[in-house]
């Protein structure tokens, strides 16, 4: 029997996925949440979810590489790749505009990207999914934050491995469901996740795991596996999620006095998540700052919000104001771009 953990509505399809409008932004396609736990399985995932409304295409942008700090943690990744993958005949599939994949590219590995959404001109790049018959079968393949975004995470893995003869070695990275719990992280559940995952769930998966673990601050969690040993996942009563009871309970807790300016640092999925609440909660943020230039001037979906460069916040805004950081691994840079002038709150502390 499967059992409701979390259940939240009226949420955008698309968190990474900014508007040229205001108006745009407010009427932006919805869809609602009621995270679950698979009575057969033993998975996480919205059983509200419409496969049919996402549409990952050049408008959508979850890109964290203009971040100092994510650029250290794909150097870690990029190393356990080379350690437990090599660097020949590799395949990452959901490579997104390409960014991990030109890394990959420049430090000597030989790599083919799949992804619908890729709006540049490499040509070692398809702008489409991966699929049987496109390429030769791979010495591995690179799942980073792929995951998560698919309906039917095994049958997914299924066909990867049939779309490659059968065989080959699979890194997969995704988010970490009990970081999620035990960090209270609200913010970090959104209808574009399909999918919320343990590392307990990845493995089970596998008759041959190679490596594991978890990285990015304790984020994400990783695996590295043959994809020739996968096997169905099944429930199993010992190890049934625990979700907390007082998930929500931070939503309502304030760090800034009612007097001051407040604004979100950080303009991906958890700070739409986080401003969309916070308003419904009636606690508004007046802008969102984001170090992505591609996003900055353009405006957040369902609330509207619009986004601002460092360089304008720090303009407009003054000392008093309340900076909401969604993720504490970039805080300390954070910190340094803005000159240490704000009241600085970690939500994820």
């Amino acid at each position: 029997m499967n059992r409701v953990l979390y259940e939240a509505a009226d949420f955008p399809i698309l968190q990474n996925r900014v508007y040229r409008s205001r108006k745009e932004a407010l009427s932006c396609p919805r869809g609602d949440i009621r995270l679950i736990e698979d009575g057969k399985t033993g998975l996480i995932y919205n059983d509200a979810f419409r496969s049919d409304l996402i549409s990952y295409d050049e408008n959508y942008n979850n890109e964290q590489a203009n971040s100092p700090y994510f650029q250290i943690h794909l150097e870690r990744v990029k190393e356990i790749i080379r350690r437990e993958l090599g660097v020949q005949s590799l395949v990452e599939v959901g490579c997104g505009k390409g960014f991990f994949l030109e890394r990959l590219l420049a430090d000597g590995f030989t790599v083919t990207g799949f992804d619908p959404s890729y709006d540049g001109n490499n040509p070692l790049i398809v702008k489409e999914y991966f699929k049987p018959g496109v390429i030769n079968p791979s010495h591995g393949l690179i799942l980073r934050h792929v995951l998560e975004h698919v309906a039917d995470p095994y049958s997914f893995l299924c066909d990867l491995r049939d779309a490659n003869g059968g065989q080959g070695l699979v890194y997969i990275e995704v988010p970490c469901f009990d970081w999620i719990c035990s960090k209270r992280a609200w913010f970090d559940i959104f209808y574009e996740h399909v999918n919320y995952f343990r590392l307990y769930d990845l493995t089970r998966m596998f008759g041959s795991v190679q490596a594991s673990g978890r990285i990015f601050g304790d984020q994400y969690i990783y695996l590295v596996a043959n994809l020739a040993t996968l096997r169905p996942p099944r429930y199993d009563k010992h190890h049934a999620i625990r979700f907390p009871d007082d998930f929500l309970e931070s939503l309502n807790s304030s760090q800034e006095s009612t007097s001051n300016r407040a604004v979100v640092w950080g303009g991906a999925s958890k700070g739409v998540i986080f401003t969309i609440l916070r308003a419904r909660a009636g606690r508004t943020v007046d802008a969102v700052v984001d170090v992505n230039p591609i996003k900055q001037g353009h405006f957040l979906p369902l609330t509207g919000l619009k986004i601002l460069s460092p360089e304008s916040f720090l303009q407009n805004y003054s000392s008093c104001t309340t900076v909401y950081v969604m993720n504490s691994n970039y805080i300390d840079e954070i910190k340094a771009m803005s000159s240490h002038r704000y009241n600085y709150v970690g939500v994820d502390r």
